[in-house]
C-alpha cells in the first residue's frame, strides 16, 4: 500500500480509500434473511384482505379466503374444486387422527391404567 493517500492511485481493482470497508466491519451488517419457504408461505397466507360477504365488508386472512372460495366453487359443481376439497379434507382428518388418538381416550376416562384405549 502507498505511504500516503496522495500517492494512492484509483483504478481497476483499486477503489477509493474512503469507500472501502473499515477494519472489522462487515459488508452486510443486516445479514441475509433467515426465512424459509414454509415461513414465507405462512406469512403470506396470514395476511388479511378485505372481502364483501352478503353486502358487508369483512377482513379475513388469505387462508380463509382461499378455503371459502374452494368450498363455494365445490358447491357450484366445479369438479376440480370438489376433488381438491375432498383431498384436503382427507389430509386434515388423517393429521387430526394421527396427532393424538390415545390422548382423547385418556381424557374421557377410557382406556387402561397406561392410557391405552379399551375395546368395547
Amino acid at each position: 500500500m502507498a505511504d500516503s493517500e496522495s500517492d494512492y492511485k484509483v483504478g481497476p481493482g483499486r477503489p477509493p480509500l474512503h469507500t472501502r470497508f473499515k477494519k472489522g466491519q462487515s459488508g452486510n451488517p443486516g445479514g441475509r434473511s433467515a426465512k424459509s419457504l414454509p415461513a414465507l408461505l405462512a406469512d403470506a397466507l396470514n395476511e388479511t384482505v378485505v372481502v364483501t360477504i352478503d353486502g358487508r365488508r369483512r377482513k379475513i386472512t388469505k387462508r380463509e379466503a382461499i378455503v371459502t372460495q374452494m368450498v363455494d366453487k365445490s358447491a357450484s359443481a366445479d369438479l376440480r374444486a370438489t376433488k381438491m376439497l375432498i383431498d384436503m379434507m382427507k389430509d386434515v382428518e388423517e393429521k387430526a387422527g394421527a396427532a393424538a388418538p390415545d390422548t382423547c381416550a385418556s381424557v374421557r376416562g377410557e382406556g387402561g391404567s397406561l392410557g391405552e384405549p379399551t375395546r368395547r
